[in-house]
């Protein structure tokens, strides 16, 4: 896969045509050309719809309580479903596609179906749930943690550091991760250069994801 780069340029490795493809799976995520998370959500939302399914005989008993079933969908579910997510660039529409399965699981792990109806809070609130974005948001910024207290020699850590130069187009400058980031840290009062001191303090880098991300429970 090749990003910015003309169509009629060859890409070889050691002599060999390399075949140039819209998207690829890493590690068990999706990564596209466009560098957006839409295609590797879908997939997620699939792979977790599938997990869910898998424990239907759970959700429909009534001898198990509702604590167990948040338990095991968060543990079984919810990790297949935000796996990898510490490097999505998120957009309104992939969180908004996101909640609607999770807030879907929770209505049936509470048995609760047409015509009753309760509104989304009232469904967080009994599940002691989090909206999805700031949970996204979290595991993104506790990854950044724990990438920069790695050593400079890191691969992950030089990704993380790393300063692209060059002119970008002019015009409105595209959202992505790393911009995002910058604007979280922004959102504190902080620059990116404070943000990497305040790494290597885990309790001050604690409150500060705990300040940047809320949760309504700190078991989630």
């Amino acid at each position: 896969m090749r990003v910015n780069t003309r169509k009629e340029d060859p890409f070889t490795l050691r002599g060999e045509s390399i075949e140039d493809v819209d998207s690829f799976t890493y590690l068990g995520s999706m990564v596209a050309k466009d560098r957006g998370a839409v295609q590797d959500v879908s997939q997620r939302i699939r792979k977790a719809n599938g997990a869910f399914v898998q424990f239907y005989p759970v959700w429909k008993n009534s001898r198990i309580s509702t604590r167990t079933k948040l338990r095991i969908f968060r543990s079984n579910v919810k990790s297949v479903l935000l796996y990898g997510s510490e490097t999505w660039k998120v957009m309104k529409t992939t969180t908004s596609k996101l909640q609607t399965f999770v807030n879907c699981c929770l209505r049936r792990i509470l048995s609760i179906h047409w015509p009753e109806v309760i509104s989304n809070e009232e469904l967080w609130r009994r599940t002691e749930e989090t909206e999805i974005a700031i949970q996204v948001k979290r595991r993104k910024w506790k990854w950044i943690g724990h990438t920069l207290r790695k050593g400079s020699e890191a691969i992950e850590r030089e990704a993380l550091d790393w300063n692209p130069q060059g002119k970008r187009k002019t015009g409105r400058p595209k959202q992505t991760w790393r911009r995002s980031v910058h604007n979280d840290a922004a959102e504190k009062g902080k620059s990116w250069s404070e943000v990497r001191r305040m790494a290597g303090n885990r309790i001050r880098w604690r409150h500060f994801v705990d300040a940047l991300c809320p949760l309504r429970d700190s078991r989630n």
